[in-house]
């Protein structure tokens, strides 16, 4: 089964700081309404609708050389009720929101009323655990199953239905992270990882991300939905080499990774 999925983050008018997670790191992954707005458009010229993946009908291609397309957003912030969720609704789509249940109700959060008006409007609602710990992976197995099984927990009780999608916080996967989301009931966990291919972990099935962030060419997304393998090699390798940077560069990290990205992306 193949799955192109879109990872977006916070979308803003004015600032980056309206919505969602405030500090360097989170704003690097911030799009401008304009830029949302051309990643969308170069969709659109496609003629794809991206299906919704609930974890139980997961809405895919019944074409699997026919990659299914999603659109994800991370971290809860209000943009998705204030701006992204119109964008969509505007082409007949539908996204998946993905939030950290301990920051619900804060300022630039979403609320539980405006959580539940999006469900009811066909957004999916998942988990993005519940604290959004810095480094998710390295954190107690134990932790892990309380942080998915606690949001899960809240989310149904807002919504009230199952949830049963998730995505990992920070972008740090393991196979102790898919393990302890099945232990929670997870069907569905999203990653970062830039791959269209999908495993299944512990009765919980494991799909990558293609992210789109501050800065990206304003035709990616499509290139990423396009047939063609090349841009999403190119993700792949991006993402594989600020990997193995990140962990001697220390606070230069971000700096090198927007220079790798942008090196690989833009040729």
């Amino acid at each position: 089964m193949q799955l192109v999925s879109l990872l977006f983050h916070d979308v803003y008018v004015r600032h980056p700081g309206e919505s969602g997670f405030s500090s360097a790191g989170a704003d690097r992954y911030k799009l401008s309404l304009k830029e949302f707005e051309r990643q969308l458009s170069g969709l659109a010229e496609l003629g794809l609708k991206p299906s919704r993946l609930t974890g139980l009908g997961l809405g895919i291609a019944p074409d699997m050389t026919v990659p299914s397309l999603a659109v994800t957003v991370d971290d809860g912030g209000v943009s998705y009720y204030t701006v992204i969720a119109d964008r969509l609704e505007q082409r007949g789509w539908r996204g998946h929101c993905f939030v950290s249940t301990d920051f619900i109700g804060l300022r630039g959060f979403l609320s539980v009323s405006q959580l539940r008006e999006l469900d009811e409007r066909g957004h999916v609602i998942g988990t993005h655990s519940a604290s959004h710990p810095t480094r998710f992976s390295r954190i107690p197995s134990d932790d892990m199953r309380r942080e998915w099984s606690d949001s899960r927990e809240i989310l149904e009780d807002v919504l009230g239905h199952d949830v049963h999608v998730g995505s990992v916080p920070g972008g740090y996967f393991s196979n102790v992270v898919a393990a302890t989301a099945g232990d929670a009931g997870l069907k569905l966990l999203m990653t970062s990882e830039p791959v269209t291919w999908t495993r299944s972990v512990n009765r919980c099935l494991v799909a990558g991300r293609f992210t789109i962030r501050q800065g990206a060419p304003a035709d990616l997304a499509r290139r990423f939905a396009l047939p063609s393998p090349w841009t999403r090699a190119s993700a792949w390798a991006s993402w594989n080499a600020k990997g193995l940077v990140k962990p001697l560069l220390g606070s230069s990290y971000p700096r090198i990774a927007d220079w790798i990205q942008s090196l690989i992306l833009n040729h």
